[in-house]
């Protein structure tokens, strides 16, 4: 080997050895991080936080009610279930095995055992902590578990890596729910989120997005001759009511176009509320955009969410938007876990998908974008009650902040593309 040929060797040696490193420095510390915020939350509970009172739109042959309260959702998803004849169709992304976890899971037992269709959908890596004894169900409920690992032998097919994050229960085609909360005794009474109940001709789009998904996976759960979950569904469509699907399977992500659409078209506002918010440069470009044509640009984050890490790596996007005009507002005392936005007084959306990598370009998640006013309006009325609970965070104050500070979200910003 020629001496010039030694030394490119011992620089890729080097070069491999820095960036292995580096790697380990950010895991080491992101680890490192959610430990010490796990011990330091050990006994800690959320102070309470205002709420609005479900309130109801109609809309077309239909209606959306907006629920911000868990209990509130709770009650009329138990009463949709103790209620239904022929089917019920339930999909989540946590489910604890807790008390409210029980409810459900009892609700759904005592509604087979009447005769009712019950068909689950529950994702297996969200809910690896929770007791293998809850997950056996009555032989009359039909359950996917989707799986931790899907791909098989297909280790580099990047569309069988995305989680099932969406929550969705529709009941006897005539009532739908879909949004952000999961199912567990916290989310009850502790965070604040946002779900909405559909009826009328939306309902169905919503059981099609579980009918899809449970005959996409149905093959690795039941036997070949178990039948798909058909559906008889009329093709009427209320064109004020729209459902968009992230389907990683099929390499569909609508949800990212639909946001980006939205913010270039704005004029007046646009108030965003999100428990995870890492977009990618587009949107981060869009919201500077409109901020700079005067569109009154708000992002609503909780001041502290359930995975500081994600919180780290947000901050990376501040200096950006605060710079640009965009307001930012820290909910504070209690987790804000809702995906919902909207602009201009007419459109808006709510639904499963966070303003990040994971949701935007590699789950199963479903937003409905509502075209009305009045749905817009609710969503403004809860925008300003959690405004009023919130920090303001000041492009001062942010510039202000520690080196130590600015040297950790310097050294997690390489995992931004992962989250």
């Amino acid at each position: 080997m020629s001496p010039r040929s030694a030394s490119a060797d011992r620089i890729l040696r080097m070069l491999r050895r820095t960036l292995l490193g580096i790697f380990v420095v950010q895991f080491a510390l992101a680890i490192g991080m959610t430990l010490v915020d796990s011990y330091r939350r050990r006994g800690k509970k959320p102070k309470p936080f205002p709420t609005t009172a479900p309130s109801t739109v109609d809309i077309g042959d239909g209606s959306i009610t907006t629920y911000t309260y868990g209990q509130d959702l709770y009650d009329d998803m138990l009463a949709a279930i103790a209620g239904a004849r022929r089917r019920i169709l339930l999909e989540t992304y946590i489910w604890k095995g807790d008390e409210v976890g029980e409810q459900f899971k009892k609700a759904l037992a005592d509604a087979a055992a009447r005769g009712v269709e019950v068909y689950c959908i529950y994702d297996a890596f969200a809910n690896l902590v929770v007791s293998p004894r809850f997950k056996h169900f009555p032989p009359g409920i039909k359950v996917i578990r989707y799986p931790v690992y899907n791909a098989g032998w297909r280790v580099f097919d990047l569309r069988r890596y995305g989680r099932d994050h969406r929550k969705i229960l529709v009941v006897d085609d005539e009532a739908g729910f879909v949004g952000g909360y999961n199912i567990g005794t916290p989310y009850a009474t502790e965070w604040r989120d946002t779900h909405v109940r559909i009826t009328g001709p939306g309902v169905w789009d919503l059981t099609r997005t579980f009918a899809d998904f449970w005959n996409l996976h149905r093959h690795k759960r039941f036997r070949a001759s178990e039948r798909p979950l058909l559906l008889e569904t009329a093709s009427v469509w209320e064109p004020r009511i729209r459902f968009h699907r992230n389907i990683p399977r099929l390499w569909m992500f609508p949800i990212r176009s639909m946001y980006l659409e939205a913010i270039d078209r704005a004029t007046q506002n646009i108030w965003m509320t999100h428990a995870y918010f890492i977009p990618d440069q587009d949107i981060v470009d869009a919201l500077r955009r409109a901020a700079s044509r005067g569109v009154d640009v708000r992002i609503l984050l909780p001041h502290k969410s359930n995975h500081v890490v994600a919180d780290w790596i947000s901050r990376g996007y501040f200096s950006q938007l605060l710079d640009s005009g965009v307001r930012i507002f820290r909910f504070r005392e209690a987790m804000v876990h809702a995906k919902t936005s909207t602009i201009d007084g007419s459109w808006s959306t709510v639904g499963t998908a966070n303003i990040d990598r994971l949701s935007l370009q590699g789950n199963y998640e479903i937003n409905v974008e509502v075209i009305d006013s009045r749905m817009a309006a609710t969503l403004e009325e809860i925008f300003r009650t959690d405004q009023g609970h919130s920090w303001e965070l000041r492009s001062d104050e942010w510039e202000a902040r520690s080196a130590h500070r600015k040297f950790t979200e310097f050294v997690l910003a390489p995992l931004r593309p992962l989250l």
